[in-house]
């Protein structure tokens, strides 16, 4: 959990944050942890949305004839 979320994959992210979901949902965290599995989560679900975005762009820069498609 120590890792740097600018600096996850696409796959570690969201595998760090589908186990803090697991966690979180498990209910046996005290307040404060369940705190900073939330924000650490927050991170992590903001690094994997840029990703998706950019990953949007470039499928978009990369069609054939410029259209833009939709995903």
């Amino acid at each position: 959990m120590s890792t740097n979320p600018d600096e996850m994959s696409f796959e570690a992210a969201l595998q760090e944050l589908e186990s803090i979901v697991a966690q979180l949902e498990a209910g046996d965290l005290t307040l404060e942890q369940s705190l900073a599995l939330f924000e650490r989560g927050q991170l992590l679900a903001k690094r994997c949305h840029t990703q998706l975005d950019a990953a949007s762009l470039r499928v978009e820069q990369l069609t054939a004839d410029g259209e833009i498609v939709e995903l």
